[in-house]
């Protein structure tokens, strides 16, 4: 088992007055053999982070170390961490059926290890697709007669073929049916347990999020801002950012009046030209916008000083945060969406959850070549 690390990791884009650091001295660890997610709104940076990890955006400052091994500018050690993408029929070449793509990978995969025999690739494409469900008929259709959850499984074979130290999912759940999503994240969990593979699991959904990590890291606006492991940060977030985020899920019951949202701008600011001190400020529920003084939140930035705060929480105010005690938006179970019923999840039988979805899935597939 492999861990990555991230240190200091920038990205900018533009020149001049109108250049913007997208991802600003990101430092991040994912532990050996575990699963750790990244979460945010859109336009945090959470996608541009990924990208750079794996040598798709270039990197204006900070390393990438796998292992400890600086592979920054190490293209060919880069293929240890694989991604996989968001919307899996762009990723996909749709003139290629699934065996093509897959023996592609294999053979990628040959070339910086020992030569495989075209017998042996098609028996290894066959351990791919039986490893994320999907039946050897498979091997022989194109993405376009695959329904959406299908094609994320492709990806996820495509990924696994390299045989990575590290998986980047960035948003693999977020264009799927809520049933499917609940097989994908299943097959996830069981990838991970079975093979010990490390994760950086990029999401907006915390139900989503909460069901597959050991560790949130939580960005806003190219940084993080707070990370612990899952149950600690759900029940006892320290960075207000966080505390907005999970107040957010929607719950039964509860009106869209009782639901505590940042105060003043509820866009985020201009990432051209983030605010002075706190990035979070203008935003912020229990900031100077509501509490004139705490003023120092508009010229001191919290990051400095982060790492001596429980999380590592960016926020000047943290320890009062927690004082205040924490929300509780989620509840303690751990059930994937759409499928709360399935309790032992991926370790009942390993592939039991996806049988659970498979007519749906199917009946998807049929809906979209329609």
């Amino acid at each position: 088992m492999s861990g990555l690390r991230i240190e200091g990791l920038t990205v900018r884009f533009g020149r001049g007055r109108r250049a913007m650091a997208a991802v600003d001295g990101v430092s991040l660890t994912v532990p050996p053999g575990r699963i750790v997610s990244l979460v945010g709104e859109s336009g945090s940076g959470k996608s541009t982070l990924a990208r750079a990890i794996v040598g798709l955006v270039p990197p204006t400052a900070g390393q990438v170390l796998l292992d400890d091994e600086d592979i920054t500018s190490d293209t060919a050690r880069r293929r240890r961490i694989q991604m996989v993408f968001q919307d899996p029929y762009a990723s996909l070449n749709p003139r290629m059926t699934v065996g093509a793509s897959l023996d592609e990978a294999l053979q990628a995969q040959a070339r910086t290890g020992a030569c495989l025999t075209r017998e042996q690739r098609g028996q290894e494409t066959g351990r791919l697709l039986d490893l994320v469900a999907l039946s050897s008929e498979h091997a022989g259709m194109l993405p376009g007669r695959l329904s959406g959850g299908q094609r994320q499984r492709v990806a996820l074979a495509r990924a696994l073929a390299v045989r990575p130290d590290v998986i980047i999912a960035d948003e693999i759940t977020s264009a799927l049916d809520v049933s499917v999503q609940g097989a994908v994240l299943n097959l996830v969990r069981d990838i991970q347990a079975r093979f010990g593979t490390s994760m950086l699991f990029i999401s907006h959904n915390l139900e989503v999020v909460r069901y597959v990590s050991d560790v949130i890291a939580v960005m806003y606006l190219g940084r993080i801002v707070e990370a612990a492991p899952t149950e600690e940060l759900l029940s006892r977030p320290r960075h207000p950012y966080t505390r907005a985020l999970l107040a957010a899920v929607p719950r039964l019951g509860r009106s869209w009046r009782e639901i505590d949202t940042p105060s003043g701008d509820l866009d985020a600011p201009d990432p051209h030209h983030p605010p002075r001190g706190c990035r979070f400020h203008p935003r912020c529920p229990v900031g100077p916008r509501v509490n004139a003084s705490r003023s120092v939140c508009l010229a001191l930035d919290p990051q400095l000083d982060a790492a001596r705060r429980l999380h590592r929480a960016a926020c000047h105010f943290a320890d009062d945060l927690a004082a205040a005690g924490g929300l509780m938006a989620m509840g303690p179970t751990r059930d994937a969406p759409g499928i709360a019923e399935e309790r032992d999840g991926p370790s009942n039988g390993g592939h039991a959850s996806l049988a659970a979805v498979a007519a749906t899935d199917k009946e998807t597939a049929t809906k979209e070549q329609r």
